[in-house]
């Protein structure tokens, strides 16, 4: 590997590095070794592509991309206006897609998608220079680099670009809600949570606690939605393990960004006729929020239910975002776990192979801890 390459690896935060006191950068083989033997996007075993964007735009434009992504619900925004915060996420999640916004002309972020362009760990990930016409020589940006003139142009795209390209599980032939553009994709993420049909967890059910109390609601839920299922993770107030997906709420909620609620159920026409509405379940107040997985795909839901109207103010609004934002951290966390134990279990069999005595067993069980 060349120290060209090297660098923009380094730069772009594919391989972790560190300074030693004579201030030159070091990185380990093994993690060079991990990036060349990754397969290559759309081959078997390939990392699921990741939903998140990345935006980098002064901070006079972050709010007007802001209310343009925000009709995206399919993806996962992070903005920035300083380019290096921007580079440490993106060598964290590998994105979907990123957006530079030069306008003005920013030759910081010039040079960014210079490197982004050279980047071979962000081959899947498609890159997007906003650039007014005749401010900037289009020879001026690397040949991977799609220009658009306007945001709306960049959002647009956006969208077109999360359209499953392979085939969906098909909803039940009954189903009257909302599909996701990216539905399949999300439903492997969901697969690969390693949640479903799980036994409960501490974690999850102190946070639809916190939910029901803090919100005073005599129900809280965390659902994950599978092609037929709403399948509950934890539950207070209700008894039943799962319902039928077309009853659930939720899927309007995965649809969204932020807290979608129902003040009065009866009187909605999209729910007025749900069981869980018109049956013995009585339900008549409802407000969720998405649940993530550490690539941006909305695996599930934080919500609350009651059995009378009642409307949510802007505190309780935060309160429950909050929740589920802590209840995607516990999902990434199982993530990084699982990946630990199968790093740990690769290097064994592979100190196994070379014919080196492996560590000795711990004397009780194994386990990593339940915290990172």
């Amino acid at each position: 590997m060349s120290v060209r390459t090297a660098q923009l690896l380094i730069e772009g935060g594919s391989v972790p590095s560190w300074k030693t006191p004579g201030g030159h950068r070091r990185v380990y083989r093994a993690d060079v070794m991990a990036l060349i033997e990754r397969p290559a996007p759309g081959a078997p075993g390939a990392p699921l592509p990741s939903a998140t964007v990345i935006l980098v735009a002064s901070s006079e434009r972050l709010a007007h991309y802001d209310r343009l992504l925000a009709g995206i619900p399919e993806c996962t925004v992070e903005a920035f206006d300083n380019v290096h915060r921007a580079l440490f996420a993106i060598g964290s999640v590998r994105p979907h897609a990123i957006i530079v916004d030069l306008a003005p002309p920013d030759a910081e972020r010039v040079r960014l998608l210079h490197s982004l362009s050279a980047n071979p760990s962000l081959g899947h990930s498609r890159i997007l220079a906003v650039v007014a016409a005749g401010t900037i020589a289009s020879g001026d940006l690397p040949g991977r680099v799609v220009p658009v003139e306007t945001a709306e142009q960049a959002a647009a795209a956006i969208r077109v670009s999360l359209i499953d390209t392979g085939t969906p599980t098909p909803p039940p032939a009954e189903a009257l809600f909302p599909i996701a553009l990216n539905e399949s994709q999300r439903l492997v993420a969901l697969e690969r949570s390693g949640l479903l049909d799980t036994l409960p967890e501490e974690a999850f059910d102190r946070l639809t606690w916190l939910a029901s109390r803090t919100l005073d609601a005599p129900i809280a839920l965390l659902t994950l939605l599978t092609p037929t299922r709403q399948w509950f993770k934890s539950r207070i107030g209700v008894d039943a393990p799962e319902t039928p997906r077309s009853w659930a709420f939720c899927n309007h909620t995965i649809l969204q960004k932020a807290v979608f609620s129902v003040e009065n159920l009866p009187s909605d026409p999209r729910f007025a006729a749900n069981p869980a509405v018109a049956g013995d379940l009585g339900f008549r107040f409802y407000a969720g929020a998405p649940v993530h997985d550490g690539e941006g795909f909305t695996v599930g839901s934080l919500c609350i239910i009651d059995r009378r109207p009642r409307t949510l103010d802007d505190g309780e609004r935060r309160a429950l975002m909050a929740l589920a934002a802590l209840a995607s951290d516990e999902v990434r966390l199982r993530a990084i776990e699982r990946q630990l134990r199968n790093a740990l279990g690769k290097a064994e069999r592979h100190t196994a192979g070379q014919g080196h005595s492996a560590p000795a067993a711990p004397a009780g069980p194994a386990r990593l801890p339940d915290r990172v």
